[in-house]
């Protein structure tokens, strides 16, 4: 987009990121989680059907006739922030944005051809106007990174699992897939949340947007280091019987708890890739075509075998201590049927099996600590 294109500028300087590919912002598990969704067994298929089934077309008239189009003489300050976002980010055209009268703070990024944007009224009157940018900003990452289309399929397919509860087969099909889109969409907001912060340039008004999402417009009742405090108590307390609670409260959400979310956006804003993208240096978009999805899912894989060993949560401190254990008895076992280290039997020469001894015993070692390590 050429600056051409935006008579106005923002109220403060903002950074600009010409070019920018959603991979320089988008999370590792929201890569992941996607790759795992279209490898679900049937996907495909329910993908390509409803991509020409869905009433798109009806769902944009529906917002036409029943909310208010923003734009330069119906709310101009959303119509400016959004124009802004598109800047930042680089996003050609702008996508349709609507304000819809509703008492619950949310909003989304939806449509199969074009995305269209939706904040409600609640919303609006919750957050000032650098928290608001910030929300915009997260819609806008959602229209580059393409999740506009999966987020349009879960919101059809979810309706259609009320509909046909009644048939055994058929919800439980729907439903496999509409969970494992949840999965891949909790994951896609993290991603989200890092774009509203490139927008923003404001962590301090991310922190304080997802304050209001948990606790109302009473901000000057919160604080922020408390709000992230919670969700380290959230990660750690607790035994095996809340982690399984943990994971039952989650399916049902399309959205992590604002809590995580406030602590993941935190920790990517003090991480060496944040910086790096805002000295300038990031992924672009013409790169796109050449990255390797081997890698992508390596880096993924990477992510999640990380989060697994530095999780506090029991279940997963479980399955890392599990990991590690299972490793370090792969290692005595190797020792002893190679014939190495202090379990090894003595043959031969004395001279001969001190020798052989301590090679075999050093190797030993070297592969016991190394499977150590990776578990």
């Amino acid at each position: 987009m050429t600056q051409t294109g935006f008579e106005k500028v923002p109220a403060r300087d903002r950074r600009r990121f010409p070019g920018i590919s959603s991979r320089a912002y988008e999370h590792p598990a929201d890569r992941s989680a996607l790759v795992a969704l279209r490898k679900l067994s049937g996907f495909d298929t329910v993908f390509k059907a409803l991509s020409g089934l869905l009433p798109e077309r009806s769902l944009r008239l529906l917002f036409l006739s029943d909310s208010v189009r923003v734009g330069e003489t119906q709310f101009p300050h959303l119509y400016e922030m959004l124009r802004d976002a598109c800047y930042i980010l680089d996003l050609e055209k702008v996508p349709q944005m609507y304000v819809q009268q509703d008492p619950k703070p949310n909003a989304m990024c939806i449509g199969l051809d074009e995305p269209i944007i939706v904040v409600t009224t609640s919303l609006v009157e919750l957050l000032d106007e650098e928290e608001m940018r910030a929300v915009v900003g997260h819609e806008v990452g959602h229209a580059l990174s393409g999740h506009a289309v999966y987020r349009t399929i879960l919101l059809f397919l979810t309706n259609l699992a009320l509909k046909v509860a009644w048939i055994p087969l058929g919800n439980v099909a729907i439903m496999a897939i509409v969970t494992a889109l949840r999965e891949w969409f909790r994951k896609s907001e993290l991603s989200a949340d890092r774009a509203g912060l490139l927008v923003g340039q404001d962590l301090q008004a991310s922190m304080r947007g997802l304050m209001k999402l948990a606790g109302g417009n009473h901000i000057h009742e919160m604080n922020v280091d408390a709000f992230l405090a919670q969700a380290e108590e959230y990660e750690s307390s607790g035994d095996l019987r809340d982690s399984v609670l943990k994971i039952m409260n989650m399916l049902p959400r399309t959205h992590p708890f604002t809590t995580v979310r406030a602590a993941e956006l935190k920790k990517w804003s003090e991480n060496r890739d944040y910086q790096r993208i805002m000295d300038g240096h990031y992924p672009r978009r013409e790169e796109d075509k050449d990255t390797s999805v081997t890698d992508s899912f390596r880096q993924s894989a990477a992510h999640y075998a990380d989060s697994v060993r530095t999780s506090k949560d029991p279940l997963f401190k479980l399955v890392g201590d599990i990991a590690g254990g299972a490793a370090d008895m792969g290692g005595k076992l190797r020792d002893k049927f190679t014939g190495a280290g202090p379990g090894a039997s003595s043959s031969g020469s004395g001279s001969g099996n001190a020798s052989g001894s301590g090679s075999e015993g050093s190797e030993g070692s070297e592969g016991k600590g190394g499977a150590t390590e990776r578990g």
